[in-house]
C-alpha cells in the first residue's frame, strides 16, 4: 500500500528559542504559533512561502517526551533552496559562517551559516 507524503517539517532542538527568532524574522519568516514553557517559549512554528520550521527547547521536550532528553542541541543541518541568494546573504549579515559562498558540482550557488540555536543552514540557489 502506498500513501501520499504531505509535509516534512524539521523541529530544531535548542536551549532557548528567543535568540533564534530575529534570524528568521530578517528572512521574512512569520511566527504563527507559540507555546510557553514556564516564563520562556517552549515551542514555535515559523512559516514562509508554504514552508515551515519548528523550534522546541530541550526543557520542553524533556517535559513532553522523556525518552528524547539525550538528543544533541544544534546538531541539525538544513538545506533551503531560495530564489535570490544575494538577498538572503544581505538578510543574514553577521550570521556565523559554516562555509563561504561557493558553486557546487551539483549546480548550486550556496552559503552555509549557523543560526543562533547552533544549527547549520545551507541557503542554495540553482546556477543558471
Amino acid at each position: 500500500m502506498t500513501h501520499a507524503a504531505k509535509r516534512l517539517t524539521p523541529v530544531l532542538l535548542v536551549d532557548t528559542i528567543e535568540p533564534c527568532l530575529p534570524f528568521w524574522d530578517r528572512l521574512g519568516w512569520v511566527n504563527v504559533a507559540e507555546v510557553p514553557h514556564g516564563d520562556v517559549l517552549g515551542f514555535v512554528i515559523l512559516v514562509k512561502d508554504g514552508l515551515e520550521v519548528m523550534y522546541q527547547t530541550r526543557a520542553s521536550v524533556a517535559a513532553d517526551i522523556a525518552a528524547l532528553t539525550d538528543l544533541p542541541t544544534g546538531g541539525t543541518f538544513l538545506f533551503l533552496e531560495v530564489d535570490d541568494l544575494d538577498a538572503v546573504i544581505r538578510e543574514i549579515a553577521g550570521a556565523p559562517r559554516v562555509f563561504e559562498r561557493r558553486t557546487t558540482f551539483y549546480g548550486m550557488d550556496e552559503i552555509g551559516v549557523r543560526e543562533p540555536g547552533g544549527n547549520s543552514i545551507t541557503f542554495a540557489m540553482k546556477v543558471g
